[in-house]
């Protein structure tokens, strides 16, 4: 099967780069589109695929045609694409927040893939999470799971609202790490070491928490005990957190996201019911 990418930004390129690393496709059958000559000519040098400025062109190639713009010119980019989409082609979306049923009506398409991957897909540490409408086929599936574990780990959801929490959770997580590490460094920094040392402990620090807890069959609450001594430094340090409603901050956080996923799609609903 051929690919298409109608899009050629960072999440874009970055999925070109995992399924060509990883042997799922060959670069002949891979293109692309942008309306922007020099990242059209960029993409092409990098990978060796086809590099188009036109659409129509690049969707008219692919089996699979991944959706890779904002969804604010998603309506635009509909109207070009309405007429020239096969009944046996994949629309496969990775624009957060636009509903399948959206996509179905404007495209007037029903085999439609969404997705919400994250920034980690990058390094092929991404995670996906993904659903399907009953018109793609399980043969179909299989080929698609293939190309979202190229870029890391993937799941399979049946109901689209878990989409919707996944761009809330892993989709905007990485964000609440980055944050955290920039906060602990500077934390470092405060105390007396160079940010390259104070970043370096942090990263690693943070990095071999998680392949601790990814390799433990312990609850997250069990292992942090076991770093806790009563009276000790990290029982001030978790004090200190608890009594900043870290928790619930965090946890209004990734609600907040939720809800504004929510309201996007239901925004696109109303957008396309009243004619606009």
């Amino acid at each position: 099967m051929k690919i298409s990418f109608i899009g050629a930004g960072t999440m874009a390129s970055s999925m070109v780069k995992c399924i060509i690393e990883k042997g799922v496709y060959e670069k002949e059958n891979i293109a692309g589109s942008s309306p922007r000559l020099a990242r059209a000519r960029e993409l092409s040098r990098q990978f060796g695929i086809k590099m188009v400025q036109n659409n129509v062109e690049a969707a008219s190639f692919g089996d699979i045609v991944v959706l890779s713009v904002k969804p604010q010119i998603f309506s635009a980019l509909a109207r070009e694409l309405k007429e020239v989409l096969q009944d046996h082609q994949i629309v496969l979306s990775i624009m957060a927040g636009i509903p399948i049923e959206v996509i179905q009506r404007e495209l007037a398409h029903k085999k439609v893939v969404r997705v919400m991957p994250n920034t980690p897909v990058q390094v092929g540490h991404g995670m996906s999470v993904w659903t399907a409408t009953e018109e793609v086929s399980e043969e179909e599936r299989i080929y698609i799971r293939e190309i979202f574990s190229s870029m890391g780990k993937e799941l399979f959801v049946k109901d689209e609202d878990y989409v919707d929490m996944a761009t809330a959770l892993n989709g905007t997580g990485p964000a609440f790490v980055f944050l955290f590490l920039e906060e602990m460094i500077s934390a470092g920094v405060h105390l007396g070491f160079s940010r390259r040392v104070s970043k370096e402990l942090v990263y690693q620090t943070v990095l071999g928490s998680i392949l601790f807890a990814m390799n433990s069959d312990k609850h997250t609450a069990e292992l942090r005990d076991m770093v806790t001594s009563p009276g000790g430094t990290t029982a001030e340090a978790l004090y200190e957190l608890e009594k900043g409603t870290f928790r619930t901050v965090l946890e209004k956080a990734v609600y907040a996201a939720y809800k504004r996923t929510k309201y996007l799609g239901e925004l696109s609903k109303e957008k396309k019911e009243g004619g606009q």
